[in-house]
């Protein structure tokens, strides 16, 4: 018995010997081509810190688990690879996207790439469509520009394809031919106007915050298996499709922050799945339909002009109405082909009215020369030889003097008058000949006055004295950014006039910058005069925030370059009537010199509690971070060390209980907030005052989050809780 226990035992040792020496041969080595294209990425990746451990020793199909890095291999070939790294910035000037790609389609077996965070930049290559085997596409939160390749549409086993927070602009390519493709998430880059051609098959689009602003195609009824939709933060015109809330399949429906217009119908019908909509912030109007109202289901519809909307923030149905107006979609080919038969006729009567404009312009070209000879002589008198420059921007010599034809940059929008130029003598027109009793500030190189248009509009005008000689092409240039920035909370520019000094050509320009009217003072005057901070209350301070958030998405992703360093304070961020909330003080430099004064930039130092030159998009979020600190205390900040000590006390209040962070509170808000909304709103602020500029959200991560702290509270309220009427 003795024996055959010994041969039994000796034969397990002998098993088990042969099977470690054997167990590399049970597995099929990665080949040789793969593992050097591996080591080329390595260093095109500039040796990212998941990847500093590869050496000519690794098994590359034998790694330990990782999140950040994971490689599959089947047979000795590659089938996916997960590179997540860290990157906030682009990789050096001297990486190639081209030469990546190169290098990385060789990997011809590749099902699943995913390359997240890596700092990739540059125009991706149409030659992506060599990972002819590919399902997984992931080349998010990147730097990669330009439009995406149209190849992308050849690769037809594609079912996720991610490429959302890069630089992607125009249009999205048509990819109805990708019939395996079930999520498609392209959010947060620039792409536009129109809306993407996608396969009907698909179960989740993200397309938000692009600058889609085409009317939704009626063909989204055939979208059958489509359980999530976020177009939110996009310009999207015209009504609500009603099919979208019907779609058998749909779960999750976000059309925030567009400009969707009109009323939803009454017998509006709604799949049972459907568990989450958002409509806030567009420009809906009449009733909320029955079944949208359901309490099965989550419903955010703030900033309508609704009527039954179980949220309190509501506009008047005006501005909704004006608004709409302002943004109406383009007319359809059917309308257009309805208008063909009047066509023949306009050119006929436009041949003659042309004639007769000709002659009429030559009698106003004769009329104005002198007009222009006789004011050039009483200026010269009377205006210490202040004169417009022969080839500055302003409105031609042949205008009437009743100023109603000025020259129009762009059209209406946001219910404001188009940008116009003005004339040196309708600026001195609107102020009284720039009478002292009209001035409202005065700084080193600029002056405010309050103004008066011809058509009765009240304006600010800001006199801003440029110490430097500016090309007029230049001015031009910055104005016609300026005249772009229009949204609903910023306070707008209406207009400029550009003005030089003939006798001293080697002085600088002046230039009088034309701004919207915001009549209801300073978030700083609101929070100081009792009287005002008593109406705040916290589902108005969540609105407040709410709105400077979107202002600061504008800024940085609603232009070319993005607008950063925006001098963010309680006291340049201004309210209207209806306490929303414009933000004054956004950076658009007229000087090529680093810190040179923007026409908008109140200069008033004294609000500037950080000054911080490290990274300009983050220092926004610290400034963003110091306002929902004092929103939520109720204490204005003027030092470091105040914002400090708040920051401190707030996080004790977290860490200690809810009864010390509501103590922390403004004791004008206790009682009108849901805890977990206020901790939220609280945690935010905590992330935007990281000292560490890497670690604080980017704008859209604290939308996200005031979301749901916005959910909440209206949750809260809905079901009684509000003990203070509003």
């Amino acid at each position: 018995m003795k024996e055959n226990s010994i041969r039994v035992s000796s034969n397990l040792v002998f098993l088990a010997f042969f099977s470690l020496i054997s167990l590399p041969s049970l597995f099929s080595q990665l080949n040789t081509g793969d593992s050097r294209i591996l080591f080329q990425v390595q260093q095109k990746l500039e040796y990212p810190q998941v990847l500093q451990e590869w050496g000519n020793w690794t098994n590359f199909c034998f790694l330990p688990s990782n999140p950040s890095l994971m490689i599959v291999c089947s047979g000795n070939r590659i089938t996916e690879l997960t590179i997540v790294g860290n990157k906030t910035k682009p990789l050096s000037p001297s990486f190639s996207i081209d030469s990546f790609f190169t290098d990385l389609t060789k990997l011809s077996t590749l099902k699943k790439l995913t390359l997240v965070s890596l700092g990739l930049w540059g125009t991706l290559p149409p030659k992506v469509d060599r990972f002819w085997s590919l399902e997984v596409m992931n080349f998010s939160s990147n730097f990669i520009n330009g439009e995406i390749p149209s190849t992308i549409s050849t690769i037809k086993n594609l079912t996720v394809v991610n490429l959302s927070n890069n630089l992607f602009n125009g249009s999205v390519p048509d990819l109805k031919g990708l019939q395996n493709l079930e999520v498609i998430d392209l959010g947060n880059n620039r792409l536009g106007p129109k809306y993407p051609s996608l396969s009907y098959n698909l179960v989740s689009i993200t397309l938000r915050n692009n600058s889609i602003r085409i009317e939704i195609p009626s063909d989204f009824v055939k979208f059958v298996h489509l359980e999530r939709l976020d177009i939110s933060s996009n310009k999207v015109v015209g009504p609500i499709p009603s099919s979208l809330f019907s779609l058998s399949s749909i779960q999750y429906l976000n059309l925030g922050n567009n400009q969707f217009s009109g009323a939803l119908p009454a017998n509006l019908t709604c799949t049972k799945n459907l568990g989450f909509v958002d409509l806030s912030n567009n420009l809906l109007i009449g009733k909320l339909p029955s079944c949208i109202g359901s309490t099965n289901r989550t419903v955010i519809s703030t900033w309508n002009c609704l009527t039954n909307s179980t949220s309190k923030y509501q506009h008047p149905k005006k501005f909704c109405q004006k608004e709409a107006i302002a943004v109406l979609p383009p007319k359809r080919n059917g309308e257009n082909k309805k208008e063909e038969t009047t066509l023949k006729l306009g050119v006929v009567l436009g041949i003659i009215g042309g004639i007769v404009g000709i002659l009429g312009l030559i009698g106003l070209l004769i009329l104005g020369i002198y007009r222009r000879r006789v004011a050039k002589r009483a200026k010269q008198l009377r205006s210490d030889s202040f004169a417009l420059d022969k080839n500055a921007v302003r409105a031609p010599s042949s205008v009437p003097k009743d100023g109603r034809r000025p020259q129009t940059m762009r059209t209406a929008a946001l219910g404001l008058p188009p940008y116009t130029i003005f004339t040196l003598e309708e600026i001195e027109d609107a102020t009284n000949n720039f009478d002292s009793s009209n001035l409202m500030g005065e700084g080193s190189q600029a002056q405010l006055y309050k103004g008066w248009l011809r058509d009765g509009t009240i304006v600010l005008i800001k006199c801003l004295k440029l110490k430097q000689k500016h090309s007029t092409q230049n001015l031009q240039q910055h104005m016609e950014v300026i005249s772009k920035l229009r949204h609903r909370h910023l306070v707008s520019v209406l207009g400029h006039c550009i003005v030089s000094y003939v006798d001293h050509p080697n002085s600088g320009s002046t230039v009088f910058v034309v701004l919207e009217n915001v009549s209801n003072g300073s978030l700083r005057d609101h929070l100081t005069d009792w009287r005002k901070k008593e109406i705040l209350k916290w589902p108005h301070r969540m609105g407040i925030t709410m709105g400077i958030a979107r202002g600061i998405q504008f800024l940085h992703t609603g232009t070319q370059h993005g607008i950063f360093g925006n001098d963010l304070s309680i006291q340049s961020v201004l309210l209207d009537d209806n306490l929303t909330a414009k933000i004054s003080s956004y950076n658009i430099s007229l000087s090529s010199k680093v810190g040179s004064e923007s026409p908008l930039h109140a200069h008033d130092t004294s609000s500037q509690v950080s000054q911080r030159p490290m990274n300009l998009e983050k220092d926004d979020i610290y400034q963003f971070g110091v306002i929902i600190l004092q929103l939520i205390t109720g204490k204005p900040v003027d030092s470091e060390d105040e914002i400090t000590e708040l920051k401190n006390e707030l996080e004790i209040g977290l860490m200690e209980s809810p009864t010390k962070l509501k103590e922390a509170a403004d004791s004008s808000i206790r009682g009108t907030f849901a805890y977990e909304s206020m901790k939220t709103a609280v945690q935010i602020a905590i992330n935007c005052l990281n000292e560490d500029v890497n670690v604080r959200p980017s704008i859209e991560d604290v939308l996200w989050n005031m979301q749901y702290s916005v959910q909440v509270q209206e949750g809260w309220n809905s079901s009684g809780n509000l003990s203070t009427n509003l």
